[in-house]
């Protein structure tokens, strides 16, 4: 798991203004957006009301989820499933990088509950490229390889600042920049 950073009560304003809503179950920074902002939170495996939350690595840099939703719409996750059935290399690193997801949840606490269970349709599938982004940036280049895939399609905006330091929301022409 990567070293998580605390959570500022500037981090939960930025969070809040990027998800429209308070965060639920977050235990650090994962990644943090070049604008400086949180970009990837670290959740609890179970949230504060109960409920088993799976997704470990949630993604709240709206460049990168705005960038996320337009591959998402491109059809890129029925590309990247349907050569999960056919390359067999691309498979078992696919079921490594659940692997390394249920591992890091489990640095989180043990939820019986979706125990097994990672997210983003890991590891026989492609659900969420949000997901899968999110993990590969909070664990580094290497262990997801379709989310590192993702990131190579959103391009070199990671590279630049935020407009207006990842304040307002991003188009998906701003994303795709």
């Amino acid at each position: 798991m990567p070293e998580l950073e605390p959570i500022t009560e500037a981090d939960r304003e930025a969070i809040h203004a990027q998800l429209g809503r308070e965060p639920r179950g977050a235990v650090g920074v994962a990644w943090r957006c070049p604008c400086g902002k949180p970009g990837v939170v670290a959740t609890s495996p179970r949230l504060p009301d109960g409920t088993p939350f799976p997704t470990t690595y949630y993604l709240t840099c709206q460049r990168a989820t705005s960038g996320c939703s337009t591959l998402e719409a491109s059809g890129l996750m029925t590309e990247m499933s349907e050569r999960l059935l056919t390359d067999p290399e691309l498979a078992a690193d696919y079921r490594g990088a659940h692997q390394a997801y249920l591992d890091d949840r489990a640095r989180l606490g043990e939820v019986p509950e979706i125990a097994g269970i990672s997210a983003g349709g890991m590891p026989e599938r492609v659900k969420c490229l949000h997901v899968l982004v999110a993990h590969s940036l909070a664990a580094g280049p290497g262990v997801n390889p379709l989310g590192d895939e993702a990131l190579e399609r959103l391009g070199e905006f990671w590279a630049r600042p935020c407009r207006g330091a990842g304040a307002e929301p991003a188009t998906a022409d701003q994303a795709a920049e």
